[in-house]
């Protein structure tokens, strides 16, 4: 509670909160809309808009992070909740798949830009290192609830309403959203390090690649990519056709996913004081391999249970939630301040490169091939990429090390000193300055 005492993290946190329910709203009604458009292919159709989704988000994040130190970031993540807004009461009057495509790709190039924008305003809000991890968790709680109460809502939505009317719902959010933010003091970005715009947008990749516990991170996204992938983008057809359910049985194998998401997210506060963020999230990778594993055994021996598909989804969003909620921890303990939005971005922008690897996969394949062999292929991805993650991220590097500054940098800051001037000596103080974030 003294974590929400802080004014303008209360107002985002909000309109982060209502912005995810209008989302998970509309990606309940996303699926919905597919299934009624193509029928047995609507795996293929939602694997081929998330796909879109995942290219726009590699591609646009680094570009945001390299200008948003040039633009008031209220203003700019105002602009974006409005323009996804706009771009969600379309998605009712669709008629055509190509049209969900479009629309798609509009709302996720504002969403790219928008998302690690967001995310590198908290650690300039909440500056104690405590709070901070309070703050990651409560975002995951806020990311879990809405995975777990959207879908219970449009559950209930769906029984006096048709689906349509649920995209309503996500425009009125981004909107309030919007007032929100607006009414938050925003502090804008330190200027970046990087004069050029290409090095501004290649900085974050940069750091990742020479720093071991983010390459570790990077492994990890695949994890969390090949079993998410299993929820995401299979649950529509493997609830509707292999069980035989109802919309509103969807919703609720969705939420079972987010319940198990919830407990651990709401656990994970006091474990990360105690225990290592290496080991919880290797943990949380191991969970998802069982989770994998589990998914394949219901379809491989025919158990396709609706108690069994619960329990397994349920194993699958508590594995996300043990690797996704410290990431942010491990990212603000690598970088400075000034180049929180670099890392954060190059996050963002790595972990949809799994997405993009992964959504296909479950998407084309599952409709091909059906779902044994396509879990199977994530469970193999899964693997990997514990493994990967093993190897990259040793036991003895800690978090608590910076990622070691650019040769370029440190080569202009030694000769700002030996000139021997007052700005050079400014300048070469305010970089040593700089605190650990």
């Amino acid at each position: 509670m003294r974590l929400f005492a802080i004014r303008d993290y209360r107002h985002l946190f909000s309109a982060q909160v209502i912005a995810l329910f209008g989302t998970g709203l509309a990606t309940v009604a996303l699926a919905l809309l597919a299934y009624d458009l193509a029928g047995p292919n609507a795996g293929a159709v939602l694997g081929t808009a998330l796909t879109i989704k995942m290219v726009l988000y590699v591609v646009i994040a680094p570009l945001a992070a390299a200008y948003v130190d040039r633009i008031p970031r209220r203003a700019f993540l105002v602009t974006l909740d409005v323009v996804r807004a706009g771009v969600v009461l379309g998605l009712p009057f669709v008629t055509e798949i190509w049209q969900i495509y479009v629309l798609i790709a509009l709302l996720q190039a504002a969403s790219a830009a928008f998302t690690p924008t967001f995310q590198a305003v908290i650690p300039d809000i909440v500056t104690d290192k405590n709070a901070y991890t309070r703050a990651l968790s409560a975002s995951q709680v806020a990311y879990t609830m809405e995975s777990l109460l959207s879908p219970v809502l449009a559950a209930v939505a769906l029984s006096f309403m048709t689906f349509n009317w649920l995209f309503a719902g996500t425009s009125v959010g981004f909107i309030v959203s919007a007032v929100l933010v607006l009414s938050t003091r925003v502090p804008n970005a330190r200027p970046s390090v990087h004069t050029k715009a290409w090095d501004r947008a290649a900085a974050g990749i940069r750091i990742f690649v020479r720093t071991p516990r983010l390459r570790g991170i990077m492994a990890l996204n695949l994890v969390v990519a090949a079993a998410g992938s299993i929820v995401i983008v299979n649950t529509v057809n493997y609830v509707r056709d292999d069980l035989g359910g109802s919309q509103t049985d969807v919703s609720w194998m969705l939420a079972a996913s987010g319940g198990g998401t919830l407990l651990t997210a709401l656990l994970l506060p006091r474990v990360l004081d105690r225990v290592a963020e290496r080991s919880v999230m290797i943990t949380g990778a191991g969970i998802l391999i069982a989770g994998t594993a589990g998914a394949v055994v219901l379809t491989a021996t025919g158990a396709t249970t609706y108690l069994g598909t619960g329990l397994v989804w349920a194993v699958i969003g508590s594995g996300m939630a043990l690797v996704v909620t410290p990431t942010g921890r491990v990212l603000r303990a690598s970088v400075e301040p000034n180049r929180i939005p670099e890392v954060f971005a190059a996050q963002f922008s790595l972990s949809h490169l799994a997405w993009l690897l992964t959504y296909p996969i479950a998407g084309w394949v599952g409709t091909s091939l059906g779902f044994t062999a396509t879990w199977s292929t994530l469970a193999v991805l899964a693997v990997l990429g514990t493994v990967a993650a093993l190897a990259l991220w040793p036991r003895t590097d800690t978090s608590k090390d910076k990622a070691p500054a650019d040769r370029s940098r440190v080569t202009s800051e030694r000769d700002l000193v030996m000139t021997g001037t007052a700005q050079g000596t400014l300048a070469a103080c305010q970089c040593s300055s700089t605190r650990t974030t």
